[in-house]
């Protein structure tokens, strides 16, 4: 049975119209980060360094449960796992709601952690899916397709918080800081409140959202059989997904390219107020991001693979990375700040060729390598996190560029030869 006759045509464009509202969930959250930081700082009353730990802990729940995620996804089938990730998600999204409001941080970080846990499911699940609804050559067009509703959400997150949460945040910062400190703590207060409807409302949507994927007509597919016979004999002999020199690389490469789409991402507000930027404007900034990484989709779904390969396109995405950071270096002000969010164009089209050149030929592995890939999300925690510690002692904009060029460079590798690795020696 081919990739391609996993799903039958007339069922194949229903699966993915429903995958496509998926990656709008995860892009919506995830999204939600970097804003979110920008507001831990200050309803919490935490230094910019601890206010990070909200992308830190919503990427280091990839890292711990991602092989458990594989496990769950073998015991339940994609269909009722992607709900039960759902689920998981609802639960996060109360548990932050609540603990937020009251002002308590360690039970705060703990929603986002699981939030994080449910969408891992959710991924581990959905990105090899939709690489096998069709031929493995076109998974970069068809993540592609995924990649826009994901980067609409990513654009509209911010938007929707900013009006419902974030509204005034730049002279509620000044009203806190000439207060008394029981006025102070009765402004926080009333600032944090604000996010608990929202977080109830999402709550209530993802449960709503999780009942219709079990009740949707999105059939189950058995990966390792759609992927035996993409490169049956890349997985003959082999005893373990570890024994795949290019699926190794491949994590390596999605942890520093997820760390440098975090750090373009949620870290481009921190990196706007290093230029003394308004608050009221940094925390849209992720937005303009997202935006960028839009364009990259829409631009990648048309190329791919039409005129250029996807590992080809990804060796370009990565001299564009290289180019956008040292120019975000040599440059001040809005000027750096839009090299920075260009980087967004650079990174769009990463993911939808990573993944399916890191899962190529896995076979009865398939699951184990899409677990395997998703623990190199964790980057999200690592790489940002680096930035808003080293920038307390160091310039933050060669902070920046030395975290972000060495990325790149390693994923241009991956591109021109990684992705091929060990597969010489199988064939």
């Amino acid at each position: 049975m081919s990739a391609v006759q996993a799903v039958p045509g007339t069922r194949q464009f229903t699966s993915i119209a429903i995958i496509g509202l998926l990656f709008f969930i995860f892009g919506f959250v995830t999204w939600l980060n970097g804003p979110l930081i920008g507001f831990a700082e200050l309803a919490f009353d935490v230094s910019e360094a601890y206010a990070f730990l909200i992308p830190s802990a919503f990427y280091i729940s990839y890292f711990c449960l991602a092989l458990p995620s594989s496990v769950i996804l073998k015991r339940t089938g994609m269909k009722k796992g992607m709900a039960l990730g759902l689920f998981a998600m609802a639960v996060g999204a109360v548990v932050f709601g609540q603990y937020t409001t009251h002002r308590w941080y360690p039970g705060a970080l703990a929603g986002i952690f699981t939030i994080g846990a449910g969408l891992a499911i959710l991924q581990t699940a959905a990105n090899p899916y939709i690489s096998i609804l069709g031929p493995i050559e076109g998974a970069a067009q068809r993540i592609a397709v995924m990649g826009i509703c994901n980067k609409i959400a990513g654009i509209l997150a911010p938007l929707v918080l900013a009006t419902y949460v974030l509204h005034g945040m730049g002279d509620l910062a000044g009203q806190v800081a000439a207060a008394t400190p029981e006025a102070k703590e009765a402004l926080l207060n009333e600032f944090a409140a604000r996010i608990y409807l929202p977080y109830m409302g999402m709550a209530a949507l993802l449960v709503l959202l999780a009942i219709g994927i079990l009740f949707s007509p999105l059939p189950e597919v058995k990966t390792a059989e759609a992927n035996a016979s993409v490169d049956a004999s890349g997985a003959a002999g082999k005893r373990s997904a570890f024994q795949f020199p290019h699926l190794m690389l491949g994590v390596i490469c999605l942890f520093v390219y997820v760390g440098v789409e975090v750090l373009a991402g949620d870290a481009i507000g921190a990196y706007g107020k290093g230029f003394g930027l308004p608050l009221d404007e940094t925390k849209m900034f992720t937005s303009y991001t997202l935006g960028a990484m839009l364009v990259g989709y829409v631009v990648g779904l048309i190329a791919i693979p039409r005129f250029i390969s996807q590992e080809r396109y990804l060796s370009v995405s990565a001299v564009l990375g290289i180019a956008f950071a040292i120019g975000a270096f040599l440059t001040h002000g809005y000027v750096s700040v839009l090299f920075v969010a260009a980087l967004g164009f650079a990174n769009a089209m990463m993911w939808p060729a990573i993944f399916p050149l890191a899962i190529k030929g896995l076979g009865r592995f398939t699951e184990t390598g899409s677990a395997l890939l998703i623990m190199g999300i964790a980057g999200g925690a690592v790489i940002p996190q680096l930035f808003a510690v080293l920038k307390q002692a160091h310039d933050f904009q060669l902070v920046f560029t030395a975290l972000a060029v060495p990325c790149y460079l390693y994923i241009l590798y991956f591109a021109l030869r990684g992705h091929r690795a060990g597969k010489t020696q199988s064939a």
